[in-house]
């Protein structure tokens, strides 16, 4: 242990604005929306709110999925959350998902809309719907379930941990840092040994499981997330994570998933919005103005 701190915690914690490194100006103690904002609506039953980050990417790739599928059903508008600027405090972003986050759903294909919150919980949602990507027999439901909640419960030591203390925090803490990554690379194990035996996570199909945790352990493995985490984590001595990652990433779906309501990296790879299946064919205005950036 190399660094040291004289921090004391006060008996009442108050919330200090400008404390809380490059996510001070978006996150507050308290819930609920901070200004008037409507929400654009277009022609498809599906309407998703989102930004491509790991979780708003489970989202996207399951539609693609589905529309490969033939699921017409599926078609979608994605409009870009840009949570930097705040958009998910809009008040109409709110009554769709209280909490606040990316990605929000709502499904207008009925006599009244439906709105879903939770990544893991749209996932859920579109696969009953649709009768695809998740098994309906024990136990292959079950392990599928079981693997999809894995991640609900294990990303937050990836991104809000792992992520947000070795690359995002204005001070370096060394016990934060070695308590996450520890953790991160215990998930990575645990994910190797599960695919070491297992083409896909929950078995020989590949189901909502593989699509919630590819974005998350899958970005890490490639060197996408966090800087040079993956060399710090060594990421490549993760094997049959990698074989996976590729096997998942080759996917044309998960290609097209990973592009839409993306504002980062490679202009080539961003569609800011998506509303038809044209959108990754066209040069669309947005990529110019990404271009142009």
């Amino acid at each position: 242990m190399t660094d040291a701190t004289d921090y004391t915690p006060p008996k009442v914690w108050t919330w200090d604005k400008a404390n809380g490194g490059a996510f001070a100006s978006i996150n507050r103690p308290i819930a609920g929306a901070t200004h008037d904002k409507e929400l654009p609506v277009g022609k498809h039953p599906l309407q998703l709110y989102s930004l491509g980050t790991p979780n708003g990417v489970k989202v996207t790739v399951m539609l693609e999925e589905l529309l490969a599928l033939g699921h017409g059903g599926a078609e979608y508008d994605a409009w870009l959350i840009n949570i930097s600027e705040g958009d998910q405090f809009g008040s109409e972003f709110v009554d769709i998902n209280p909490n606040s986050k990316i990605p929000a759903l709502l499904d207008r294909s009925g006599a009244a809309p439906v709105r879903v919150f939770e990544s893991g919980s749209i996932l859920v949602y579109l696969a009953e719907k649709f009768g695809a990507f998740l098994p309906t027999e024990q136990p292959a439901r079950a392990e599928t379930l079981s693997w999809l909640f894995w991640q609900m419960g294990a990303g937050p030591f990836l991104g809000g941990g792992f992520g947000h203390f070795y690359a995002y925090a204005p001070t370096k803490i060394e016990y934060a840092i070695d308590r996450f990554a520890m953790e991160v690379k215990r998930q990575l194990d645990v994910l190797d040994r599960r695919l070491g035996d297992n083409e896909y996570i929950a078995g020989a199909d590949y189901t909502i499981a593989d699509m919630t945790i590819w974005p998350w352990y899958g970005a890490l493995a490639k060197g996408l997330a966090y800087g040079d985490a993956a060399t710090f984590l060594s990421v490549n001595d993760y094997k049959n994570v990698q074989r996976w990652t590729d096997q998942i990433g080759a996917r044309p779906a998960v290609k097209r998933g990973r592009m839409v309501n993306r504002v980062s990296g490679d202009p080539a790879d961003q569609l800011r919005e998506r509303h038809d299946a044209s959108d990754f064919e066209t040069k669309t205005q947005d990529k110019v103005e990404v271009a142009a950036e």
